[in-house]
């Protein structure tokens, strides 16, 4: 007797499930089709013989410079010059944001000022700030600073921007003073551009940190690669551009978990929590 099989019926949440369990999969079967084929590509003989390593000689690499307490100090360096350059450049673009996105007569006058400065590349100031600045490390804190400040400026203002004019209004009828208008009603809307605004400064901020060390000098990870670049140490250069991309992954999941941390009342913050 022949037994039929009934199919199951693929209701709303089966849908809802399959849809969550892919974004979940997906970066991980990124990752592993990168290793793949970083470490097979140098392999097939595309490229000349030690001008790519495999991924596997890169991470051993990696390994011995682990080992060595000079990695670790050139690391230190990079770190110090990045964190300062992107507190002060988160400080001074928060204040000038506020100060401006409040003062309509101010936006007005530096609109355009502020659309000219901001698109000039940082790297291109390098001649200037070590002519003013010197090699140190103070140069590589300055244009981050420059370019860090922008990112910041331009999300705070986009943030006044967003305030409810009804609450403004509220505000004022309770005659709120000016401390108390920024603490209760521009903060709360201005905060998630906030961190936007810093999540960007801090990539930027890493990157030009390193720029600054490559190009000016500065004793860091940008020099060891210089370094390692010009000796023909191959394998320890890749090395060290992996260590750079992994101190970019981890600034970026710390300023996230931060910014959901200190944001866990926003709303944005409470879909994408209620949708995992």
């Amino acid at each position: 007797m022949k037994v039929l099989e009934v199919p199951r019926e693929i209701g709303p949440d089966t849908v809802t499930r399959t849809r969550k369990a892919r974004p979940r999969i997906a970066p991980a079967v990124g990752i592993v089709i990168a290793v793949v084929v970083a470490e097979l590509l140098p392999r097939t003989g595309l490229f000349a013989e030690g001008a790519l390593p495999p991924l596997s000689s890169i991470l051993a690499e990696l390994g011995r410079e682990a080992g060595d307490a000079a990695l670790w100090e050139a690391l230190g360096r990079t770190v110090r010059t990045w964190a300062i350059g992107l507190v002060v450049a988160v400080a001074a673009g928060v204040v000038a944001g506020v100060v401006i996105g409040l003062v309509p007569l101010l936006r007005a006058l530096t609109a355009s000022t502020v659309e000219f400065l901001r698109p000039i590349p940082s790297v291109a100031l390098i001649p200037a700030v070590i002519l003013i600045f010197g090699t140190g490390f103070e140069s590589g804190v300055v244009l981050i600073v420059y370019a860090g400040f922008w990112q910041v400026l331009v999300q705070v203002l986009y943030g006044i921007q967003d305030i409810d004019p009804v609450a403004q209004d509220t505000a004022r009828s309770y005659r709120f003073s000016v401390w108390g208008t920024v603490r209760h009603v521009v903060w709360p809307t201005m905060l998630p551009f906030v961190f936007t605004g810093v999540r960007l400064a801090a990539s930027v901020a890493l990157v030009l940190a390193i720029t600054g060390e490559l190009v000016i000098g500065t004793p860091g990870i940008g020099q060891l690669i210089s370094v390692a670049q010009s000796s023909g140490a191959t394998t320890a250069v890749f090395a060290l551009v992996v260590l750079t991309g992994v101190l970019g992954v981890l600034v970026n999941i710390g300023f996230r978990f931060a910014e959901r941390a200190a944001l866990s009342w926003h709303p944005s913050v409470r879909r994408s929590r209620g949708a995992r």
